[in-house]
């Protein structure tokens, strides 16, 4: 009798948990959560290699090799001003996904650079070359992960929803001005509903 009974219960507990597993929907803060990784993951990685391009830090190419590598094998010319530009979007953008500030148009700009990373370079090499220049593969991770931030959006923990909610707060009708105007014209008299007939106001017994 026991067995029979723990029987639906062992069910029911494999189809939460299979329910759990192939879910789809998220709660909020798991989400959140998930977008403040991949911000700061994104982050780190494009500030590392958009400073190396601009300032030459952690070891990088700085701007004059930059450009001399975009103009020589990436074909794009002037080098000095795409060698800048592709510095800037990195840094720049790779700060701003980290905020959480202006989020969506940082994710596109990175999307694009990589996208642009593909088609010069890395493309023609296959995903993952062995030899100089590398595959695709870290391109084309960073791009649909920046693509991604872009679709989403920063979430809560950001400077974009602390801007949002100014600006929905600044939109808002204030809440004493609609009671008052209420209130007036309930002492008028004009209690009609919205389509002119009368409308009936119950006591709080029901009569």
């Amino acid at each position: 009798m026991t067995a029979t009974a723990s029987l639906p219960t062992h069910q029911h507990r494999l189809r939460a948990l299979l329910a759990t597993v192939v879910s789809t929907r998220t709660a909020a803060l798991p989400a959140d959560l998930g977008l403040v990784a991949g911000r700061v993951a994104l982050a780190w990685i494009f500030v590392y290699y958009g400073a190396g391009k601009l300032f030459g830090a952690f070891n990088g190419p700085g701007i004059h090799n930059t450009a001399l590598y975009f103009s020589n094998t990436a074909h794009l010319h002037p080098g000095g001003f795409f060698a800048v530009l592709g510095g800037v979007v990195e840094f720049a953008g790779g700060i701003a996904v980290g905020l959480g500030l202006c989020t969506r148009l940082a994710g596109l700009a990175l999307f694009g650079d990589m996208v642009m990373a593909m088609i010069t370079v890395t493309w023609a090499t296959g995903i993952n070359s062995q030899t100089s220049p590398p595959g695709y593969q870290l391109n084309l991770a960073l791009g649909v992960l920046a693509l991604m931030i872009a679709v989403f959006g920063a979430g809560r923990f950001s400077v974009d929803a602390l801007i949002e909610r100014r600006i929905v707060a600044m939109e808002a009708p204030p809440l004493t001005g609609a009671t008052g105007s209420f209130d007036k014209q309930r002492d008028d008299g004009d209690i009609s509903s919205p389509s002119g007939s009368p409308r009936v106001v119950a006591s709080p017994e029901g009569r």
